[in-house]
């Protein structure tokens, strides 16, 4: 049985109800945790549906020395309410093997897919050998899913010799094809790190694929049902499917998994109790469609995403939260002015509990590489040209006390070779982060690749009037890109390599991938070079 979390503070049995009659029984799902009626202990189970129910693909994530998180989501139409599942439980078969065949599998069981959670089966493997490759599938009935790759984290005690890993964000489905996905595939990494709106809650009916004035890509996700559909919608996109089966994901969102430039209970006009409402329905659809693992799982709206995992020796990735607890957008949001507000230290992006976490975390790291995965860029962003400055709001640079705070820490406490990623931006931005950004002279104690968009922004150019700004503004900022892409890394003790693989074109199907640049980090030493 699945337990009801209590209310959020402020949201009263009243409110409840009635967002039960506006938005229907989706909105109670998200803060009861059951259906009415329906219970992982009382629903019946069976083996079979009559369609294909692996039409959203598989996925793998968070891995660990000894395990993986294995996911998939039954759905034989996948844009009917529920996926077009009966509202009962269904017995789920896995396997994991050694090979790609499945010769050689040396873990399987059945997992339960129930209608409390859309049908989606989280399996936590346990039991695999570190740093090794696997490959893993479903079975439902006479069904059998796409088998997808997955590979453990090294030992605790392991130096690898080498490590790679790609990181990508913003993938607004109407603004073009996920070519960058096909070329993230093709590379077979490590791992993936993705940075955040995976999906987009608003739609446009002015996009650039067949289908895009429909109703169910067009309109606003506010229900648990709209967002469950909107999940379902980018997940049978061939090449996002084929970017989650290539490797294990380590995935955090940004504000679009809910709702533009969010910020703890605050969404713009929006009254609180109806933003938490809003809030839950989307963090249990976010968790329902991504390979996470119990402790992830929300408690109506609010949501365990930072976290930490290590790769032995060699790299370890603080995965943060910006979102959940900011305190909301100072001077209105939108670019403005640096001023009183956006410095003062009572404020933080991360909340203060987050920030002692991060830093006694990297404070105690004996990784090489200390890796924060986060959603937007900690550099300086100075806009505009000439003597004036503006910032964004929504970046660090509205937070600037808490910038100070995190840089300051990791040079007072000596911690070495910090590499902060992190998207949001639709541009690639490539920053030595120093102390102080005025001072040309001052400290450089991290580096900064903030990634481009898979698709967010449309075609784009190489470098646009705004880049070109941040470029002369911005004296820290080493590279600047304003194409659609990812970032390919190699990481060794020695050295930290990304590679900034840019499309075309993602308005058509059939862009081409190419490299626009190589950049370096030697380890102990923070600064940026060409490769």
């Amino acid at each position: 049985m699945i337990n009801s979390p209590t209310l959020p503070p402020g949201l009263s049995a009243a409110t409840r109800r009635r967002f039960l009659t506006v938005t229907g029984a989706a909105a109670g799902l998200a803060l009861a945790g059951a259906l009415p009626g329906v219970s992982s202990a009382t629903a019946a189970t069976t083996d079979a549906t009559k369609l294909d129910p692996f039409t959203l693909g598989v996925a793998s994530g968070d891995p660990l020395p000894d395990g993986v998180v294995l996911w998939t989501r039954l759905a034989p139409d996948p844009l009917a309410p529920f996926g077009g599942m009966d509202r009962r439980a269904y017995s789920v078969q896995w396997e994991i093997a050694t090979d790609e065949r499945f010769r050689q599998v040396v873990k399987r069981g059945t997992a339960k897919a129930t209608p409390e959670y859309s049908h989606s089966v989280h399996v936590d493997v346990r039991g695999l050998k570190p740093a090794h490759e696997y490959y893993y599938r479903f079975r439902s009935g006479r069904f059998v899913s796409p088998a997808g790759r997955t590979k453990t984290a090294p030992a605790p005690h392991q130096m690898l010799s080498s490590l790679t890993l790609a990181f990508a964000s913003c993938q607004a489905s109407w603004e073009g094809w996920f070519t960058a996905h096909r070329d993230l595939a093709a590379r077979r990494h490590d791992v993936v790190l993705f940075l955040g709106d995976y999906i987009y809650e608003f739609g446009n009916d002015r996009g650039v694929r067949p289908g895009d004035d429909d109703l169910l890509r067009t309109r606003q996700a506010v229900t648990l049902d709209e967002y469950r559909q909107r999940y379902a919608y980018y997940k049978t996109d061939p090449d996002l499917q084929a970017a989650h089966q290539s490797a294990p994901w380590i995935a955090v969102f940004d504000d679009h998994e809910v709702v533009d430039n969010w910020a703890d209970m605050y969404a713009g006009s929006t009254p609180t109790n109806e933003f938490l409402v809003r809030r839950a329905n989307a963090f249990r659809a976010y968790w329902e469609n991504m390979p996470l693992r119990a402790p992830q799982r929300p408690n109506g709206p609010e949501m365990q995403l930072y976290r930490r995992l290590q790769y032995g020796q060699l790299a370890e990735f603080s995965m943060l939260d910006t979102r959940q607890y900011r305190n909301d957008q100072a001077n209105g949001d939108g670019t403005k002015a640096p001023n009183a507000a956006t410095a003062d230290p009572t404020r933080s992006i991360l909340g203060f509990p987050q920030e002692k976490w991060l830093l006694d975390g990297l404070s105690t790291s004996r990784a090489t590489w200390n890796v924060l995965g986060h959603q937007t860029a900690i550099t300086l962003l100075d806009t505009v040209s000439g003597p004036n400055v503006a910032v964004p709001m929504d970046t660090w640079d509205g937070y600037s006390a808490s910038r100070d705070r995190l840089l300051g820490g990791i040079d007072e406490r000596g911690i070495k070779n910090v590499v902060s990623l992190a998207g949001d931006l639709h541009r690639t931005v490539v920053s030595d982060l120093a102390l102080d950004f005025n001072d040309p002279d001052s400290k450089v104690v991290a580096t900064e690749f903030v990634g481009t968009s898979i698709t967010s922004g449309q075609d784009g150019q190489d470098l646009d009037a705004g880049g070109r700004v941040l470029l002369e503004e911005n004296p820290h900022m080493k590279f600047g890109n304003f194409q659609r892409g990812y970032v390919s890394c190699e990481i060794t003790p020695d050295a930290w390599l990304s590679e900034f693989r840019v499309c075309d074109r993602v308005t058509v199907p059939n862009g081409t991938v190419s490299t626009r640049a190589r950049l370096a980090v030697e380890s102990g030493v923070a600064a940026v070079q060409q490769a």
